[in-house]
């Protein structure tokens, strides 16, 4: 499985990192330039890890020798056509940027930014010419769709473009470039491209073929996949490559902070035994998602993000067995688990760390980064962690089976500071879980939101612009309307429209919502996390009004007015499935004297909500230009007015007609 993954779009100017996969540590790798534009000067050097930097548009083939040769393709636009704005920036290989400074916590990242675009094109018989060296700027980036089907005798993959908010481009008037995956060893020369579509004879494809393109305008799109398996008997099977798996995103999704959710519980053994005994809870509390904070060896840090050991359960939790158990015991309430996946660093209590500091001669020494005074990389000046150096292949095939460890006893992984891992790994650890179970869930924690990582990398992802408005909303520093912006902001940003998001009001990073805004914007901000578009995410003790982020749960403290509310709305995303991530978001006309209140529709499946927010400490009017139920699905109470609706923090009714 040497070979180094899916082809890749970019622009010139932007670094593809090269590395072979499932890589053997004792293995003779070398990367060649074997096919390139005429004008370019491109090289690659003689490390396992290199990367190819495309210095004039056009398609490159490298091949790596393992020593079975292998080839990928790589298809760089010009430099002017790079994806820019909001979910992106500059291409990086190793990581992002390192941000300095930040006095948080160790553990979860919360760049200032992180961003990087790395595209992946192929020329489709438009030519480099048809893409221009520069081109008018007629909005921003695009967005594509692939969807495959089999006839008796071809493959057809038909692509739908559609062009930015912003774009004057029609869509009838958009670029599609198609590569094949270099991994099928299905020729370019045996498909026929007709403007959208591509065709492919049955008979050149032995076990699979996977198909990628890209939408092309002003810059180019996130890229879509399609995948078409063999299955025998002549019969074929189609799949979309980069949608999230069909369960995650009808979950209502809770963190627990491991140590501190059910430390109160003085008579359990361990700590997964308490978390055990609080299942009952959740699956009453409507949960069928946890995300458990890490559970590896660590250096004593409670947040548990600081690893000393990547492939041993922490001794203050309990042993594998005990991990295990909880699991079992949340699949038995039909509870899925996702596994804190930390990957970008190690504690400086690592034992290979230890070996590394101040010792070049050590064979851990090329584990880490390392800065020119000798200290390791690191970010925000974080003291207790280290950088690792995914150009070694020892600390890529060392992490690649520490994935594989684990993903055995999890449903998805929760991907920590994932804009500071390269792209290149997180592209094969996505093939390599998908390959064993395209149920698996990958969640990245990028601050902020990077649309280039749904191209073959990730399932859902922190919604960090939404978060970061309701927080501005309810500090009184932006009007409620901001939130349709938001989540406007996901397409705005490229993201294509299979992607899926995690709305947060709080996390163990965070000041809790409550505290920082008060009661009656919490209210309505719980209320925009079960109406908007987006799979809601509860933070542990979210629900009672817990105020300290990582203190111990307050539980005889609890506030039942909150508990009531969080019961009202999780009972209304189970009862209404359109309010959740299928539903269409619309902007309609209301009237209202206060820029806390924001009203907004869904809609599919048959069905229309009208729903209205209030953030502010009186309740409101609403006049909206729709005919509803004056029932408030939330309350179940009649909120008619005589100049409209009424709203306390959230409600919403069933639109008439």
């Amino acid at each position: 499985m040497n070979h180094p993954g899916p082809p890749r779009f970019v622009a010139v100017g932007d670094a593809v990192q090269l590395a072979p996969r499932d890589p053997d540590p004792e293995a003779t790798y070398r990367w060649t330039v074997a096919d390139a534009p005429a004008a370019s000067e491109a090289t690659v050097g003689d490390d396992p890890v290199e990367e190819l930097v495309p210095d004039v548009p056009g398609t490159y083939t490298v091949t790596l020798e393992t020593p079975v040769e292998e080839s990928l393709t790589v298809r760089a636009f010009p430099a002017d056509r790079r994806p820019t704005g909001e979910g992106s920036g500059p291409s990086r290989t190793s990581g992002e940027s390192g941000y300095s400074g930040y006095s948080g916590q160790s553990g979860s990242a919360r760049p200032s930014r992180s961003g990087g675009v790395s595209g992946s094109g192929s020329g489709s018989g438009s030519g480099e010419g048809a893409l221009g060296e520069s081109g008018e700027d007629r909005g921003g980036r695009p967005r594509i769709r692939l969807d495959a089907r089999v006839t008796d005798d071809e493959v057809v993959v038909e692509a739908t473009p559609s062009p930015h908010p912003d774009s004057e481009t029609d869509a009838a008037d958009l670029g599609v470039e198609f590569l094949l995956d270099d991994r099928d060893g299905v020729s370019r020369g045996e498909a026929t491209v007709d403007d959208r579509e591509l065709r492919l004879p049955l008979d050149a494809v032995s076990d699979r073929v996977r198909v990628h393109a890209v939408a092309v305008d002003a810059s180019y799109s996130v890229p879509d996949a399609v995948g078409v398996d063999r299955v025998g008997g002549g019969s074929f099977s189609v799949r979309r490559l980069n949608d999230p798996p069909e369960w995650a995103t009808d979950v209502t999704l809770y963190e627990v902070y491991v140590r501190g959710y059910a430390s109160d519980d003085d008579d359990a053994e361990t700590t997964f035994e308490a978390l055990e005994k609080r299942l009952d809870y959740l699956d009453e509390l409507g949960v069928d998602c946890l995300w458990l904070t890490p559970v590896l060896q660590h250096d004593g840090k409670p947040h548990g993000y600081n690893i000393v050991d990547f492939f041993s359960i922490a001794d203050d939790l309990g042993d594998r067995e005990e991990y295990e158990s909880f699991v079992d015991a949340a699949h038995e309430r039909g509870m899925s688990v996702l596994f804190d996946l930390v990957l970008n660093h190690s504690a400086r209590d690592h034992p290979h760390f230890r070996s590394a500091y101040e010792n070049p001669e050590s064979p851990y020494r090329d584990w880490y980064e390392w800065q020119a005074s000798g200290e390791p990389g690191t970010y925000f000046d974080w003291e207790l962690i280290a950088n690792f150096d995914f150009t070694t292949l020892e600390v890529r095939r060392h992490l690649l089976d520490a994935v594989g460890t684990w993903a055995e006893v999890a449903d998805g992984f929760r991907c920590d500071m994932a804009w500071a891992v390269p792209r290149s790994f997180w592209k094969e650890l996505r093939d390599r879980l998908k390959e064993a179970d395209p149920e698996f869930l990958l969640l990245d924690e990028t601050i902020p939101y990077i649309a280039d990582f749904h191209g073959g990398m990730f399932d859902v992802h922190f919604d960090t612009t939404l978060y970061f408005t309701l927080r501005q909303i309810g500090n009184g520093h932006e009007p409620a309307g901001s939130i349709l912006d938001a989540v406007e902001g996901r397409t705005r940003s490229g993201f294509p429209d299979h992607a899926a998001f995690m709305l947060y009001l709080e996390n163990h990073d965070e000041t809790r919502y409550v505290v920082e805004c008060g009661d009656d914007a919490a209210k309505a901000a719980a209320g925009a996390l079960f109406t908007l578009p987006g799979i809601p995410m509860l933070y542990g003790g979210q629900e009672l009004g817990q105020r300290g982020t990582r203190d111990a749960l307050a539980w005889d403290h609890a506030r039942d007015d909150v508990r009531s509310q969080y019961d009202d709305l999780i009972a209304l995303k189970e009862a209404h499935p359109t309010l959740g991530p299928s539903g269409d978001l619309e902007r309609i006309d209301y009237e209202v004297d206060s820029n806390d209140v924001v009203a907004f529709a869904r809609e599919g499946g048959g069905n229309r909500y009208v729903v209205l927010l209030n953030f502010g400490g009186e309740p409101a009017t609403v006049g909206v230009d729709e005919t509803v139920d004056a029932t408030d699905l939330v309350s179940g109470e009649s909120r008619a007015a005589e100049s409209g609706l009424t709203v306390g923090d959230v409600a919403v009714f069933e639109a008439e007609g």
